[in-house]
């Protein structure tokens, strides 16, 4: 048996040289590491120096990556800057954290709560629902327009509580107007004889609206927006 001096101990020699067959730091294969390498408080004697260049060298030699990832701490020592790299223990694995999972989705009532209670709002004051889902044929006009008056009263009351309203064109309607080049076909549409490119030329028909300001209703989550309207019982 190979005798040895200087060791942190004979059976550290013995896994170096491999007589003392696998011990419990050795990797597959034969590949075996002293004890003191596995603990990064412990100082590497000789031998223990002696099979890490010894296996850095093999290593440096076949793997592109391994040399890449020595070639830092070979700069640092030489810089004498060998204390600012990290120590040999192994570094926490990183958490990372998963995004939160994104909220349910909303049920389509909840989702347009608003324009709901803006129609429950034009029912409660201009009774529109009522006059929409009404059969008007059996009724006169006299009657169809008495109806009309209530309708467009609240409604109007309506509209301008939740919504700010202006002209599109500032010219009113019947008046001569030039449509630019570049003008917006959401805002102005062109109808009657459409040839050629603009500009144009034409009479204003309707001016069109555009809303500058909406405000609109904000509704309780204790309340059922899909109720436009309750029923009403009268009792005797």
């Amino acid at each position: 048996m190979l005798k040895t001096k200087g060791l942190t101990g004979n059976r550290e020699a013995l896994c170096i040289w491999g007589h003392f067959g696998q011990l419990p730091n050795c990797k597959a294969g034969g590949l075996c590491y002293p004890e003191s390498m596995t603990d990064p408080s412990a100082s590497l004697s000789f031998f223990a120096r002696f099979w890490l260049a010894w296996l850095c060298f093999w290593r440096c030699l076949v793997s592109g990556e391994f040399a890449r990832a020595v070639l830092p701490a070979s700069r640092a020592y030489d810089a004498g800057q060998l204390n600012l790299l990290p120590s040999g223990t192994p570094a926490p694995t990183p958490t990372v954290d998963k995004a939160p999972p994104p909220p349910p989705a909303l049920p389509p009532e909840r989702e347009h709560a608003s324009a709901l209670a803006l129609l429950a709002m034009l029912q409660r004051e201009g009774r529109l629902v009522d006059f929409l889902q009404e059969n008007v044929a059996a009724f006169s006009d006299a009657e169809v327009g008495a109806a009309c008056r209530t309708v467009h009263e609240g409604c109007r009351k309506v509209v301008g509580q939740y919504f700010t309203l202006k002209p599109v064109l500032p010219q009113s309607e019947g008046e001569q107007v030039t449509v630019p080049v570049s003008f917006d076909a959401q805002r102005i549409r062109l109808i009657g004889n459409v040839t050629g490119q603009p500009p144009h030329t034409g009479t204003l028909r309707h001016h069109g609206w555009v809303t500058s300001e909406v405000k609109f209703p904000v509704v309780s989550p204790a309340m059922d927006p899909r109720v436009l309207a309750p029923a009403e019982v009268e009792l005797a």
